[in-house]
C-alpha cells in the first residue's frame, strides 16, 4: 500500500504514452509546433507495463491513459490488453480528444477499457476549430457515439472560456444528457503554454447559466473525486471541476507518469524522478515509487489566493499539462 506523508492512500496512476497531440488547443499548446519524438526518448509499452506491474502490486487499483493525445501512438489497444491481461479488476481509462475515437472503439473496448473521458469544448463548427485549429467536430461526435455503443463508460470534459464558448453551455449539457453521459464543465487551468488572453468562467458562473433552465442540487461526492457533482430535477448528474480549488488535495491519491519516464508526484508539482535507470529492477522501481510518494505535496501552489498576489505571474504552472496528460 502506498501512503504519503500526509496519510494519503495512493491507489491511482495517470500513464501519458506520448506527448504529441493533433489538435493545439488554446488553453494547452495553441503555438507549440508539431514533431515527432524520438521513439527512443520514450518508454516503450514493455517499459511502462513494468512499472505498472510494480505500481499494482504496490496497491495501484485505477490506470487511466493520457497524452498529449494518446490515440496517436501505434498499438495502444495492445497496450491496455497487456494490463486488462495482468490485472481484469484495474479500473482502466482512457482521456482523448476523439478524433481518432470512431475507428479505434471497438478495439480499445475488446482490449479491456472501461471508461472513456471525451473533450469536447463547442457544438458548433466554428468555434470548435478556433478552439482545437481543427475542423474536425464531426468526427468527434462521431467518436462519442461510437465509444457508447460500443458499451464504454464515456463522459464529457468541457473546458468553459469568457466569450468564446460560455453560450454553449446549456447546449453542451443537454447534448451529454440526451445521451446519458455525464458532462463536467472545468475552470480553465492558467499555464505558460497557453493563449495568454483566455478567461475562465468560474464554478458559481456555470451554475448561474445552467439554472437559468435547470434546477439542481449537490450530490454527496466520492472521496476522490476532482469534479464537485450536482444533480438536476430530471435525476441528471453534472460535474464541475475547479484547478484552483485545493480543497481536492486533501485527499487526492493519484501520481503521474510521463511518456518520457517522469514520475510526477503531483499535476501542480515540478518535482519528478525519471524510472528509465530503474527499469531492470523491480527493487529499483519499488524504492522510486516510494520515494515520489513520499515527495508529494500537501497543496497544489496554484490556489486563486495565490493568483490574487502580486506575484500572481510566478504561481502560474510552468508545467505543460500535454506532459503530464492533465
Amino acid at each position: 500500500m502506498l501512503i504519503d506523508n500526509y496519510n494519503r492512500k495512493i491507489d491511482y496512476l495517470r500513464v501519458s504514452v506520448t506527448q504529441r497531440c493533433n489538435f493545439r488547443c488554446q488553453y494547452c499548446m495553441p503555438e507549440k509546433p508539431f514533431e515527432w519524438i524520438p521513439k527512443e526518448d520514450l518508454l516503450s509499452y514493455e517499459q511502462m507495463f513494468k512499472f505498472i506491474k510494480v505500481a499494482i502490486s504496490n496497491g495501484i487499483k485505477k490506470i487511466r491513459i493520457t497524452g498529449g493525445e494518446p490515440l496517436v501512438r501505434d498499438d495502444l489497444d495492445k497496450f491496455i490488453s497487456m494490463i486488462n491481461e495482468y490485472a481484469p479488476s484495474i479500473d482502466l481509462g482512457l482521456t482523448t480528444n476523439g478524433y481518432l475515437l470512431k475507428s479505434q472503439a471497438k478495439k480499445l473496448k475488446e482490449a479491456g477499457l472501461k471508461r472513456i473521458n471525451i473533450s469536447l469544448d463547442s457544438l458548433e463548427r466554428e468555434t470548435f476549430w478556433y478552439l482545437t485549429k481543427k475542423d474536425v467536430l464531426s468526427k468527434v461526435l462521431e467518436g462519442i457515439d461510437e465509444a457508447i455503443k460500443v458499451g464504454i463508460k464515456v463522459k464529457i470534459n468541457s473546458v468553459v472560456l469568457k466569450k468564446i464558448n460560455e453560450n454553449e453551455i446549456l447546449s453542451l449539457y443537454e447534448f451529454a444528457k440526451q445521451r446519458d453521459i455525464q458532462i463536467r464543465f472545468i475552470e480553465y487551468m492558467e499555464n505558460e503554454m497557453a493563449y495568454n488572453q483566455l478567461k475562465t468562467l468560474t464554478s458559481q458562473e456555470i451554475l448561474n447559466i445552467i439554472s437559468t433552465k435547470y434546477s439542481f442540487e449537490t450530490v454527496e461526492n466520492s472521496v476522490n473525486s476532482a469534479a464537485k457533482l450536482y444533480e438536476d430535477n430530471q435525476g441528471y448528474v453534472f460535474g464541475i471541476i475547479e484547478p484552483y480549488d485545493d480543497s481536492f488535495c486533501s485527499t487526492c491519491n493519484r501520481i503521474r507518469l510521463s511518456a518520457e519516464g517522469d514520475l510526477i508526484p503531483c499535476l501542480y508539482y515540478e518535482d519528478s524522478i525519471n524510472i528509465k535507470e530503474s527499469i531492470s529492477s523491480k527493487k529499483d522501481l519499488e524504492n522510486v515509487l516510494f520515494k515520489v510518494v513520499q515527495n508529494r505535496p500537501e497543496k497544489n501552489k496554484w490556489t486563486k489566493n495565490n493568483l490574487q498576489l502580486e506575484s500572481s505571474k510566478e504561481n502560474i504552472s510552468s508545467r505543460a499539462f500535454y506532459y503530464t496528460g492533465g
